[in-house]
C-alpha cells in the first residue's frame, strides 16, 4: 500500500493556478485512484502529525481540485471549504494511517512528492518506527541551498532541514532530473540514498489554435527573483523604445513572488506591451501559448523547466537561459542564451517577433521533438517501489 501526503494540495487549495510541485502532487494522486496499487492519503494534521484522510473525501477534492486548475470551474471558496473538511477530519488521524498501513497485505510506503513536510522529521520517523513502511520522496531541486539569495531567508535553513531528513530517513528519493539527482548526490555525499531519476510528464489539454493576433511572447512562472524577470523587463524597455506602439506584447503567466517588488514600478510602466495574468486556467494558458512567437525563460536556476516542455509540447519554439536543467527539458530543440545577456536576448526577440532562418530552424528541430510523459515517469516510479519492496 501506498501513502501519498497530500499537504501541499491542501495548502494550495484556494489558488487559482497550479505551480509545477502542484502539478507533480496531483498526478501521483490521479496515478494512484486511476490505477491498481493499494492506496490512502495522508496529509499534516494541525497538530504537526502527519495523519489518514479519509479516502471519498480526498479523491472528491483531488478531481475538484483538478477541474478547476484545468478548466477554471468551481470557486476558491469551495476549494477551501473543501480542504478545511478534510484537514479537520484528519486532526486526530496519526493512529489511524498507522494502522491501515500495518495491515497492509505487502511493504507499506509512504511517499511525499512535494517538499511539504520533509522539515518535520519525527512524524516521520514515528511512522517509520510503527509501520516499518519505506519512506519514499522527491526532491525538485536545491535551489535554496545553492542560490540562497535567489529565496526567500528562511528558505535556506528550512530546505537544510529537509535534506537532513533525507539523509537520515529516506530509503529512497526520486530526483526530477539528473541535474537534481547530481547536485543532491553532491550535498548528501556518504549519506545520499538511492536516488532514482525521472523526468515529469507534461498534461496540458487540447485547445484549438488561437485567432491570428498580433506578436506576442510569453513567459511561464512565478514572477520571483530567480525567474529573472528582470532581464525581460529591460529586454521590453528597449524594444518598446525602439518600436513604440509596434511593439510585441510580453504576457507573464504567473503569480508575483518572492523579489518581485523590485520590478513593480517598471511592470506598471510597461503596461502598454506587458500583460499580466495570476489566474489563468490550464486551457487558457494552453491556447496563449498556441499562439505565441515563443516561450521565454531567462532563469537564473531550475530543478527540471517545465515551462520548456510545456511548450514544445503545443508545438511552440523557447528562448530559454542555458542551464543542465533546462538542457534535459528541452534536448536540442530551444535556442539557449546566457541569462545575463541581455543583447543576445535582444538579437533572439528581433529574429522571432516574424519568420527568420533561425525561429524556422528551431521549428524543424521542433518537429522530431518526443515529450516526456507521466506513463514514463510513473514506469520508473512502479520499478523503484517494486526493488525496495
Amino acid at each position: 500500500m501506498i501513502a501519498l501526503d497530500l499537504s501541499r494540495l491542501l495548502s494550495r487549495a484556494r489558488s487559482p493556478t497550479p505551480t509545477g510541485i502542484d502539478r507533480v502532487e496531483l498526478a501521483y494522486a490521479r496515478y494512484l485512484i486511476d490505477g491498481a496499487i493499494p492506496y490512502c492519503f495522508a496529509a499534516r494534521s494541525a497538530l504537526g502529525r502527519i495523519s489518514l484522510l479519509p479516502t471519498a473525501g480526498a479523491r472528491q477534492f483531488i478531481s475538484e481540485l483538478g477541474n478547476r486548475w484545468r478548466d477554471g470551474t468551481g470557486t476558491q471558496q469551495r476549494m477551501a471549504s473543501v480542504a478545511r473538511r478534510l484537514r479537520l477530519s484528519a486532526f486526530f488521524g496519526e493512529n489511524a494511517l498507522h494502522a491501515k498501513l500495518r495491515q497492509s497485505s505487502g511493504t507499506p510506503f509512504y511517499l511525499s512528492v512535494s517538499h511539504q513536510n520533509l522539515d518535520r522529521a519525527p512524524s516521520i520517523a514515528r511512522l517509520k518506527a510503527t509501520t516499518r513502511a519505506r519512506f519514499v520522496c522527491m526532491i525538485h531541486d536545491l535551489i535554496p541551498l545553492k542560490f540562497p539569495t535567489l529565496t526567500r531567508p528562511n528558505q535556506t535553513s528550512r530546505h537544510q532541514r529537509r535534506l537532513n531528513t533525507v539523509a537520515a530517513l529516506a530509503d529512497a528519493a526520486i530526483a526530477n532530473s539528473r541535474a537534481t539527482r547530481d547536485a543532491l548526490s553532491e550535498h548528501l555525499a556518504a549519506r545520499a540514498p538511492p536516488i532514482t531519476v525521472a523526468p515529469l510528464g507534461v498534461d496540458l489539454p487540447e485547445v484549438s489554435p488561437p485567432r491570428p493576433t498580433a506578436p506576442y511572447f510569453v513567459c511561464i512562472g512565478t514572477i520571483e527573483a530567480r525567474k529573472n524577470h528582470r532581464l525581460l523587463v529591460a529586454l521590453w524597455q528597449r524594444l518598446l523604445a525602439e518600436f513604440g506602439d509596434c511593439t510585441p506584447r510580453l504576457i507573464l503567466i504567473g503569480q508575483r513572488g518572492f523579489g518581485s517588488e523590485d520590478i513593480a514600478d517598471q511592470l506598471r510602466a510597461l503596461q502598454s506591451r506587458v500583460v499580466e495574468h495570476s489566474d489563468l486556467s490550464d486551457r487558457a494558458m494552453a491556447a496563449l501559448l498556441r499562439g505565441t512567437r515563443a516561450l521565454l525563460l531567462p532563469s537564473l536556476a531550475e530543478g527540471f523547466g517545465l515551462p520548456v516542455a510545456e511548450a514544445l509540447a503545443v508545438g511552440v519554439p523557447v528562448l530559454c537561459s542555458d542551464l543542465p536543467a533546462l538542457r534535459e527539458s528541452g534536448g536540442h530543440v530551444p535556442d539557449y542564451l546566457d541569462p545575463a545577456d541581455i543583447d543576445a536576448w535582444h538579437r533572439a526577440a528581433l529574429d522571432y517577433m516574424g519568420n527568420s532562418p533561425r525561429r524556422d530552424a528551431q521549428m524543424t528541430r521542433l518537429a522530431s521533438w518526443q515529450p516526456a510523459s507521466w506513463n514514463a515517469h510513473f514506469a520508473i516510479v512502479e520499478r523503484l517501489i517494486a526493488e525496495l519492496g
